[in-house]
């Protein structure tokens, strides 16, 4: 294998890959990053068994086709300290060698078929999706998602197709975020699967044209994106995603409108008192005006006011500021919009287009 490359587009690619590769596993090989030559290009692999990446990189000149098996964290830290702009790849006899002008490592591999088999991106049944969209589910969503354990299938984003439209959901039990866009075709409509969380990330970490049309499909174990560069894999998650539709209001009887930006600092404020042990804020309501309230016995108390445009009976609803303030960081309106019914029931924010936010409130001695 001889294949020489720009530094640059190496690194980048390595940078990708080299995040899905543990430093340590109980099958050594996976500890390693796979390269494999081909005429026209080179494939960077990485996996650890429960996501995985394929990454191309173009513009090489391919002098001899070859796969090897390097030490991943070692390569891709010499290839990021480099100065020289080309660097050239080649096996020497057991060993790899990476030399960029008078500069050169040279690295002990392993045999290549010990690496475990990663899948091909599968065309038939995959779907186009503009990738700006994808990105913005993940990021609407992903935050909400369990990671705790003993939570297993609230680890990831179920993920589904339903005629024209993709939609994610997460969430961790106490909050839920749902979120959907259009899609062209149906190649994928009716699939249904739960992501695991590290997968959507990588998904988006391989996207660096948010203009491109990428692909998605649902395999029988396994999420797969494909994108000009790269595909990537992620293994599902088996287990029984809890039936979010039921905790969303399906009418309230308050609504809130408020100014995003100025919620998201008062309740940064109020926030600051609360202890861990109590970590909630009460909301009051009456017309025109939500006062913001917090306390804690080791610290203290404070109090916020803000103006609100409020339709209902006036009350208190109590929430953890935490959750709130995650949800306005993914605010995409000026105004985010509160609904409920009681104290004691969600409440339920509109937090752009096709995109809610349920939160679970906590009961406080008032």
């Amino acid at each position: 294998m001889k294949v020489l490359c720009e530094r640059e587009k190496l690194r980048e690619a390595m940078t990708v890959v080299t995040s899905v590769i543990p430093a340590k596993s109980t099958r050594p090989a996976v500890e390693n990053l796979c390269m494999v030559a081909t005429d026209d290009a080179l494939e960077l692999v990485g996996t650890d068994l429960d996501v995985a990446v394929r990454y191309r990189v173009e513009d090489v000149k391919v002098q001899e086709p070859g796969t090897a098996l390097i030490p991943a964290r070692v390569a891709a830290d010499f290839v990021r300290d480099l100065s020289g702009e080309t660097v050239t790849l080649r096996t020497k006899g057991d060993n790899f060698v990476i030399e960029s002008g008078e500069d050169s490592c040279e690295l002990t591999t392993i045999d290549p078929d010990e690496y475990p088999v990663v899948a091909r991106f599968a065309e038939e049944g995959s779907a186009p999706i503009l990738a700006a969209s994808f990105t913005r589910l993940v990021s609407r969503t992903s935050f909400a998602a369990a990671r705790e354990a003993g939570r297993y299938a609230m680890h990831g984003i179920l993920t589904q197709v339903e005629e024209d439209e993709l939609k994610m959901v997460a969430t961790d039990g106490r909050r839920l975020a749902v979120a959907s866009t259009g899609i062209e075709g149906d190649g994928a409509s009716g699939s249904k699967a739960i992501v695991p969380t590290k997968g959507m990330q990588l998904f988006c970490r391989v996207i660096d044209d948010p203009t491109e049309l990428v692909h998605i499909h649902f395999g029988e174990n396994q999420f797969g994106l494909k994108t000009a560069k790269a595909e990537v894999f992620a293994r599902l998650i088996d287990g029984d995603f809890p039936r979010y539709s039921a905790v969303i209001p399906p009418s309230t009887a308050n609504t809130v409108d408020a100014d995003s930006h100025t919620l998201n600092q008062k309740l940064k404020l109020v926030a600051h008192v609360t202890s861990p042990d109590t970590r909630a804020v009460r909301l009051s309501l009456e017309k025109g005006r939500m006062t913001i309230f917090g306390r804690a016995a080791s610290t203290g108390e404070a109090t916020a006011h803000m103006p609100v445009e409020f339709e209902g009976e006036a009350g208190d609803i109590a929430f953890n500021p935490d959750y709130l303030i995650d949800g306005l960081k993914n605010c995409e309106t000026d105004v985010v919009r509160l609904e409920y019914n009681d104290r004691t029931s969600p409440g339920k924010f509109t937090l752009g287009e096709n995109y809610i936010y349920i939160v679970m409130p906590i009961t406080i001695d008032t």
